[in-house]
């Protein structure tokens, strides 16, 4: 199943970065291949100063080796080893009235002391994060999300439709990190569900993501903005690195598994703002964004 999936995911990041430099017509990707001295490593693809896209990073990775004793004491073992893939990616684009756009597709297993597999799951999901809300593109977006779920099953949907909105939540600010879509972890084979079911569905959602992403872009990429329409976009950008440096386990599991800086670090936008009690003007579009963005709606 490793083997499977990560040339699932090889495969998949070369379809999306392809797509996105088709998307961009001006910057292409610089690629950075990387090894972990413990034991596995990486291919990192970053696009900057794009025409579309400020800044973005589309990467994998297939990393093995004990598992760290922090980690041993997250999950509960002892003596254990590991082996995780996965493909991570987040866009941030230049243009205010497009959406950053988050992803990621993972698999995970763990060893006893004799190589057996003890444990073995899927993760993963996809979120959109606009500055300026257009409800036909969050419907889109969704959409999509529920299209790929449904061919699987009904139930999950709405099921990590929800976990996305409760798991990208920035509690400190009680409001969340974007509009959701999907987040669903721990993909066992249980419940009716073989591993073989987990990996189509997992590479169903995967094979979604331009269908979901792109058509948005493509629509708001040569729209005007104002100066203070980018402030705001940076301001609201600062609420995603918060998101991404307090909440987000993806974030300190690869700092806690001596993972690659900046591959880990690369879903930071370039050029963000923290102003001192800001608060958007009464009746705005700014201010309808934070309103919904605090009480999550069902789109589809």
């Amino acid at each position: 199943m490793k083997d499977k999936f990560f040339q699932y995911i090889q495969d998949l990041q070369n379809s999306i970065t392809s797509a996105l430099e088709n998307v961009d017509g001006k910057a292409t990707f610089q690629e950075d291949i990387w090894k972990r001295p413990e034991g596995g490593g990486g291919r990192t693809r970053v696009i900057e100063n794009g025409n579309v896209f400020e800044k973005g990073g589309v990467n994998i990775s297939g990393v093995h080796g004990k598992l760290p004793d922090s980690m041993q004491k997250y999950f509960g073992v002892e003596d254990a080893d590991f082996f995780a893939c996965g493909l991570s990616l987040v866009l941030h684009p230049k243009n205010p009235m497009v959406p950053t756009v988050h992803a990621n597709w993972r698999y995970f297993e763990m060893y006893d002391k004799d190589g057996n597999i003890v444990d073995q799951w899927f993760g993963g999901g996809q979120d959109l994060t606009p500055y300026y809300l257009f409800d036909e593109d969050a419907k889109h977006f969704h959409q999509t999300c529920k299209t790929a779920c449904d061919k699987h099953n009904p139930e999950f949907y709405p099921k990590y439709k929800a976990r996305c909105d409760e798991y990208f939540y920035n509690t400190h600010r009680n409001e969340g990190r974007g509009l959701g879509g999907l987040f669903f972890d721990y993909c066992k084979a249980t419940n009716g569900m073989t591993m073989e079911d987990w990996y189509n569905f997992e590479t169903e959602v995967g094979n979604s993501f331009l269908e979901a992403y792109v058509p948005i872009v493509e629509k708001r990429k040569e729209l005007p903005y104002t100066d203070e329409q980018r402030k705001w976009q940076e301001i609201r950008r600062g609420r995603y690195v918060e998101f991404n440096l307090v909440h987000d386990k993806g974030t300190l599991f690869g700092l806690k598994t001596n993972g690659r800086i900046e591959s880990i670090l690369m879903s930071l936008p370039p050029h963000v703002q923290w102003v001192y009690d800001h608060h958007p003007e009464a009746g705005s579009e700014e201010e309808r964004l934070i309103n919904i963005l605090q009480n999550p709606i069902d789109w589809v």
